[in-house]
């Protein structure tokens, strides 16, 4: 038994169990998931980002499924999660909302197996992968079927691959997670800065060719459909990264100063303090020219908190998921240099499990 019990099992069992507590909620509706709304997005009841990943899925010709999208490049060019659910649903619709659960619970135990295995190759304890699968940004994201989990599912397949020094098929994950959610870009230019430091012309003409030319063609692509790309629309309530450092924070202030205490205790411990020490630290490796993937990865992933929209900061499920990166950046790093202090302190990060509840 003891050999048995793997993070991956106990991921599953317990979003198994949350899943099924939310079907129960909603009388075994599978949409329920999606959080389709019944007003636009400046409404009171306007859904929650899941909602377009089933309408795409229902239907992705982009003329006919545009108008259900508050964005709709922005909405389409996170293509991989609807086509893998029409795919595996058959294109019946009765299914798709079955799929996409399906689809991201997969990603989400399969991406806790790999992030094992990444840990362990590392020469860390393989539990410390519990800080990623039940990280409550990852978490959130199954339960309303966005595509999170598979996203950063296919980075930690794309480091896996890149340490088996499979460096086509590391560019192809790479590539993969951006077609489900453009925040992988982040992983992409941290990779990148590796194979430039390390003058390693195959990975870096993998990258630019997989990853990089191949997201640029689909902006493109998105911007002759929708009359403008994907990148940096953001929903109809984004607002843009700040060229301020925490300028996205301190916003709320000037909206309500109570409120803003309250978020400052939730964003300082569990956000702020690790994107401020994940800067310090990959600078640190980065001058002494420890130049490794998961130095330039926590770099990449801590330097952009602090630019953070003000629509992300103010929305603390929002702030969950876009920390997704950083805490497995964090998780990777913590075992390149074997601290236990870093791997030790990622376990509080599961104490905002406790944003779940109200769900």
């Amino acid at each position: 038994m003891k050999h048995f019990l793997r993070p991956w099992l106990v991921v599953l069992l317990a979003h198994v169990v949350y899943l099924s507590l939310i079907l129960a909620r909603y009388g075994g509706d599978p949409l329920a998931f999606a959080k389709i709304g019944t007003t636009d997005c400046y409404g009171e009841d306007a859904g929650y980002d899941g909602q377009f990943t089933y309408f795409i899925a229902l239907d992705p010709v982009p003329a006919t499924v545009a108008p259900s999208l508050d964005v709709p490049a922005y909405r389409y060019q996170r293509i991989l999660l609807p086509l893998l659910t029409r795919l595996i649903a058959f294109g019946q619709p009765a299914l798709i909302p079955w799929a996409i659960v399906l689809i991201n619970l997969i990603a989400q135990v399969a991406g806790t197996a790999i992030v094992e295995r990444l840990l362990a190759d590392l020469g860390v304890s393989r539990w410390y992968a519990l800080v990623y699968g039940l990280w409550p940004g990852l978490v959130v994201s199954v339960r309303t079927d966005i595509a999170e989990p598979l996203s950063y599912g296919l980075i930690a397949a794309a480091y896996l691959a890149d340490r088996r020094d499979r460096v086509w098929l590391a560019a192809l994950f790479f590539g993969s997670a951006v077609f489900a959610k453009e925040t992988a870009l982040i992983f992409v230019a941290a990779q990148l800065a590796f194979a430039l430091f390390a003058r390693d012309a195959r990975r870096l003409l993998s990258l630019i060719i997989l990853p990089v030319l191949s997201f640029a063609v689909w902006q493109f692509i998105l911007w002759k459909l929708f009359g403008a790309p994907g990148l940096g629309s953001g929903g109809c309530k984004g607002t843009p990264f700040d060229l301020i450092p925490f300028m996205g924070v301190w916003r709320i202030f000037s909206l309500n100063p109570t409120v803003f205490v309250i978020f400052l205790l939730f964003l300082g411990p569990w956000v702020i303090f690790p994107a401020v020490w994940g800067i310090i630290a990959s600078a640190r490796e980065v001058l002494r020219r420890r130049w490794r993937p998961y130095v330039w990865a926590l770099g990449a992933n801590a330097v952009i908190i602090p630019f953070t929209p003000f629509s992300t900061f103010r929305e603390p499920v929002a702030m969950l998921r876009f920390c997704c990166g950083l805490v497995l950046a964090t998780l990777l790093f913590g075992g390149l240099i074997k601290s236990r202090r870093v791997l030790n302190y990622s376990w509080f990060w599961l104490a905002m499990l406790v944003f779940l509840i109200k769900d």
